[in-house]
């Protein structure tokens, strides 16, 4: 007999990437791809690239020898293992590296927009409409403990995670009708929302032992140590400091074509720095194996090291076709004090880019102009035309200038004080009620303009703490004319997730990597419900309904010209909103690495992303 669940009704927040590009996959019509029997793969658009007797992912490399270790670091620390619930500041590894210890029923590959691929599940099933989608798990698939992952497990996954688990999660299932067992191996879920992306976000959340965790409080923060189906077990861990990483000899899914040439190394090391600064100093050193370097002025000048002048260190550019996202400094618009759009202008024209840039990076890398430049998706330059123009008309009224008719950043200037755009922001700030009054910037109610500025002491993953510091205070002097008073705050990394998590800060550090295929993530990246339910990234705490409109034209979109005109609509509504300062992206993944890491000839669509470090990578010595 079929058991069946239905969910509660809950509205979207949460999610994960959608649709092709029509520049990627060469068509000028989406076409409702349906799949007429089981089969190893979904992609959102056509079929998967490849074929159900596949030999191996073709950015893995399947005579990779398998043994060595490889150790990463973090900025910061950690006090959960259990990444998906709101509480604690979870061991990053766990968050980032899909499939690692707790893996989902499919695998997605790096090297396609947005296809996935049979993992734990045997075979997909879905609809011509996607108004429902059917896993077979495989028979074999085990748990870490030799147990079967059995429906019921992925049954109480999906309704936990759901019910109990983070805010990303809650969304997809508030769209999950009905969750019914369908056969000894197999599971339907039946949706009650027209969204052709549901079919597949099905496939990626992680699959919990319900022996485990039930009957355990599964929101609180926890030390325990999750039991997984993945190719890595759990072992040393120092709380806050180190974790790794042991391969499983025993991993069922090792004969699988799917995984050849993935899970190469033995250990994989986690440790944890108080700052990008000292992760810096233990890679010269030789503590760990890769660095990421963010800053193109560096790469240039601070690379002399002995570890690369020997060979030990090897610099290499990788490529990729991703946007850019957005990073740069968010303002809070749930605090009054940028609840204006003209505030917020003002506070653009006063950062003076072009002088930061050439100051702090060499100038080499160019400005974010969007959220999806540097991809087919971003906005076109001027007006909005066509179809773009004709999905935010119904919002014109409501939209800041420049949404339709086009919106550019300040050129800035070469000098540290921008005097045009600090004149700029004097008129815009007028026009919004304040004005410099004794030296000091007040409204007419004689309110000082006074905010804080919260930044994590540990960094980011693409900016250190100290050129994260060395911004905002070039930023201050700007904003001195202004008569403005603004506070730094720095909190450790605990600290900062809770604060953020519950939007209590005026101004911080804000990074968004954004996808190819964007999809229902975008709901909990821009959505109205973040304005006030914790734990969602709508830091800026946008209340855009334009900004949804265009998220759901994107998930009920049939051709790709009407998706990418949904996708290019929505960068308009959050560049002219006006809610980031942003700052520049590299156009390569910049990696330093030690020589005697490898990774296959091919680099994936994506490049330097979660899924290919170190997933497909290896070690040339024991």
């Amino acid at each position: 007999m079929a058991r069946i669940f239905k969910s509660p009704d809950i509205r979207a927040i949460g999610g994960v990437p959608a649709l092709l590009l029509t520049a990627l996959i060469g068509v000028a019509a989406m076409p409702r791809a349906s799949l007429a029997e089981p089969s190893h793969g979904i992609a959102m658009v056509g079929e998967p690239a490849l074929p159900a007797d596949l030999a191996h992912l073709p950015y893995a490399d399947p005579e990779a020898p398998k043994r060595g270790t490889i150790r990463l670091a973090e900025p910061g620390s950690f006090d959960s293992l259990r990444p998906w619930v709101l509480k604690g500041n979870p061991v990053m590894p766990l968050s980032i590296q899909p499939n690692l210890v707790v893996e989902t029923l499919m695998l997605r590959s790096v090297d396609e927009p947005f296809t996935l691929y049979c993992l734990l599940c045997e075979t997909v099933e879905t609809d011509a409409a996607r108004s429902w989608v059917e896993f077979t798990l495989r028979p074999e698939a085990r748990f870490s403990d030799g147990s079967p992952v059995t429906v019921e497990d992925v049954m109480w996954s999906y309704e936990t995670l759901g019910t109990e688990g983070h805010p990303r999660y809650l969304g997809t299932w508030g769209k999950v009708a009905a969750m019914e067992q369908t056969g000894e191996r197999s599971v339907r879920f039946t949706f009650n929302t027209p969204d052709r992306e549901l079919a597949l976000l099905m496939g990626m959340r992680p699959i919990l032992k319900k022996a485990q965790w039930e009957g355990q409080d599964f929101t609180a923060s926890s030390m325990e140590v999750p039991i997984g189906s993945g190719p890595y077990v759990v072992g040393a861990v120092d709380p806050g400091r180190s974790i790794s990483f042991r391969r499983n000899p025993d991993y069922w899914a090792r004969d699988l074509p799917l995984t050849q040439g993935l899970n190469n190394f033995d250990t994989i090391r986690y440790d944890y720095f108080a700052d990008s600064n000292a992760m810096f100093e233990a890679f010269k050193a030789g503590e760990i194996d890769i660095w990421r370097e963010q800053n193109a002025a560096r790469w240039a000048r601070d690379y002399g090291f002995p570890a690369v002048t020997s060979g030990a260190v090897v610099k290499e550019e990788i490529p990729h076709q991703r946007p850019s996202g957005i990073v740069g400094l968010v303002m809070n618009t749930r605090n009054p004090l940028f609840a204006d759009w003209r505030v917020r202008q003002a506070m653009i024209e006063a950062f003076n880019f072009r002088f930061i840039n050439a100051t702090l990076t060499g100038g080499d890398d160019p400005r974010i102009t969007s959220y999806f430049a540097n991809s087919p998706l971003a906005m076109d330059e001027g007006a909005a035309e066509g179809r773009v123009a004709e999905l935010l008309a119904p919002y014109a009224a409501d939209l800041p200038p420049g949404t339709l008719e086009g919106y550019a950043l300040p050129e800035g200037s070469e000098r540290a004080l921008d005097r045009s755009g600090i004149r700029r922001a004097i008129a815009l700030l007028e026009e919004a009620g304040w004005t410099v009054q004794d030296g000091v910037l007040k409204n007419a109610e004689g309110r000082p303009f006074a905010f804080e500025i919260l930044l994590n002491q540990t960094g980011s993953s693409m900016r250190s703490s100290s050129e994260v510091q060395q911004i905002v205070d070039i930023y201050l002097e700007a904003l001195r004319p202004l008569g403005m008073q603004a506070q730094v705050t720095l909190l450790d990394s605990a600290q900062y997730v809770e604060r953020t998590n519950n939007y209590r800060f005026d101004m911080t550090w804000y990074e968004r990597a954004l996808s190819l295929s964007p999809g229902n993530e975008q709901t909990l990246y821009w959505g109205a419900q973040g304005v006030t339910e914790p734990g969602s990234r709508n830091w800026m705490g946008m209340n855009a309904p334009a900004a949804e409109a265009m998220i759901a034209a994107m998930l009920g979109a049939e051709t790709a010209g009407d998706y990418t005109a949904a996708v290019q609509a929505l960068d308009r509504v959050l560049t002219a909103g006006r809610y980031v300062i942003p700052v520049g992206f590299p156009q390569v993944s910049r990696l330093a690495r030690s020589a005697r890491l490898a990774y296959p000839a091919q680099v994936p669509l994506y490049g330097d992303w979660p899924g290919w470090m170190p997933d497909a990578w290896w070690s040339t010595a024991p």
